[in-house]
């Protein structure tokens, strides 16, 4: 009875992220009620294994008591404090030295958000500040990838480069511009390293071109491609786009929102190819979802100009919330659990994750599979030789995870036919075996619906 009386109060009035309002209405809510480790549990008891980690964030799993008690204990001892008016609160300041520490080159200047997308809001606004304070304000043109996701926000959705956040909403505005994502599955260059790169490179120097270097102010790109599919470029690809917008002298930002904090290995995916980015953003991974928070990483050449730039003059950007106390405490104790040997069980099960996946190859619907660390995806296909997607009529997105979620598996189901994968650092040996055996199953439920049967192709 009250599963069922959530279930009717959440059809009346909560409105849900990126869904179909009258889908979800027809469809009605799932509720989960507690978690430990990786595995969560809905109110009518089923027991799941989250394989997407929430969404791409509780890296480091549910139910760690420490990370309960630094909240709490924050929240007795001072449960917010401004960082306006020159105050600040000794979890703060903390949690940006240390993280500081261990970011790429010099990216030594932290400013705190509340999640993602207002991280990725606030680059646009520090980027447009540091030309303006150089003395280029002409300088106000940025270029992102196609499929890349840059966070829901106005600004930050025109960066984002998938239809959904688009139509509807007037975006992406005339100063947003495109080009092709590295997608080496489906690239129109090949499936070829080397030339994957060269055709990266050569339209990123035409985009830049067309707009004319001297207005381009920034370069936005995710590291792995994750709400675009989990698309992972080439091995040398990200420094090949980075030496092209240090060539021309633009800024360089890297979206680690999803990528960051062991999600593929390193705490940041930019040490996978040894590159420090001008602007870096993180959310997700920084409190393992338990606490809202996001962070924009400032090199010390953005945060030098922006800051000689105005001088005592305030820089007019901030928000409320910025740096709250008790998700900086969370986020402390969550870095230690990181270095207290998440990291290292995340690389070793990222390690037999790809292994199992991989092994699923030979599956007649599967036509790719790819990742990195606890990071992963399967594409489904239905005719390997001509990477056939699934038939519209399947309704990818919900049916997989629907069967998923009976298989007691939570994956993210893209609606084009692709499994996508990002479980907890802290999963067992067991548990990455029944990530792959249930998804094995749900490949093989899915073989026999007459929808693939009719248009399979061996």
């Amino acid at each position: 009875m009250l599963s069922n009386s959530l279930a009717e109060l959440d059809r009346r009035h909560l409105v849900h992220p990126v869904s179909s309002y009258r889908g979800h209405e027809a469809r009605g809510v799932r509720i989960l009620t507690s978690a430990k480790g990786a595995i969560v549990t809905d109110a009518e008891g089923r027991e799941l294994i989250d394989g997407f980690a929430g969404l791409w964030c509780v890296n480091a799993g549910y139910g760690h008591e420490s990370v309960v008690e630094a909240a709490a204990e924050q929240m007795r001892r001072l449960p917010y404090a401004t960082g306006y008016f020159d105050l600040g609160s000794e979890p703060a300041i903390r949690l940006a030295a240390e993280l500081a520490e261990r970011a790429p080159g010099d990216l030594n200047h932290v400013y705190f958000t509340l999640g993602g997308s207002d991280a990725v809001d606030s680059t646009i606004r520090y980027v447009r500040y540091y030309w303006y304070a150089k003395g280029a304000p002409g300088r106000d043109q940025f270029i992102s990838v196609g499929q890349g996701y840059h966070g829901s926000t106005a600004g930050g959705a025109g960066l984002t480069a998938l239809p959904a956040f688009h139509e509807g909403f007037g975006l992406p505005f005339d100063w947003q511009h495109k080009i092709s994502s590295h997608y080496v599955y489906r690239n129109a260059a090949g499936d070829d390293p080397e030339a994957v790169i060269d055709a990266s490179v050569a339209e990123l120097r035409a985009k830049i071109a067309e707009i004319g270097a001297e207005r381009v102010a920034a370069f936005y790109v995710e590291p792995i491609q994750g709400s675009g599919g989990v698309l992972v470029p080439p091995p040398g690809w990200i420094k090949a786009m980075h030496a092209v917008c240090a060539e021309h002298g633009i800024l360089f930002v890297a979206d680690e929102v999803i990528t960051g904090f062991g999600r593929t290995g390193p705490l940041f995916a930019c040490e996978d190819e040894g590159i420090v980015p001008d602007l870096m953003t993180v959310a997700k991974g920084l409190t393992s979802g338990y606490a809202p928070m996001g962070a924009v990483f400032l090199s010390d050449r953005v945060y030098d100009a922006m800051a000689d730039g105005a001088g005592m003059r305030a820089i007019g950007h901030g928000f409320t919330y910025s740096a709250h106390p008790v998700s900086a405490a969370v986020g402390l104790e969550v870095l230690k659990l990181y270095e207290g040997g998440l990291l290292e069980n995340g690389r070793r099960m990222g390690e037999r994750l790809q292994a199992g996946l991989a092994g699923l190859a030979d599956h007649p619907l599967v036509g790719d599979v790819r990742g990195r660390g606890m990071l992963a995806a399967i594409e489904l296909v239905t005719d390997k030789a001509a990477k056939t997607p699934l038939p519209p009529e399947v309704q990818a997105a919900t049916r997989l995870f629907d069967r998923a979620w009976e298989a007691g598996l939570i994956v993210r189901a893209f609606p084009t036919g692709i499994f996508g994968y990002a479980p907890p650092l802290c999963c067992t040996e067991g548990e990455i075996d029944a990530i792959v055996e249930r998804t094995r199953l749900v490949l093989d439920q899915t073989l026999e619906d007459p929808e693939i049967r009719a248009v399979l192709r061996g």
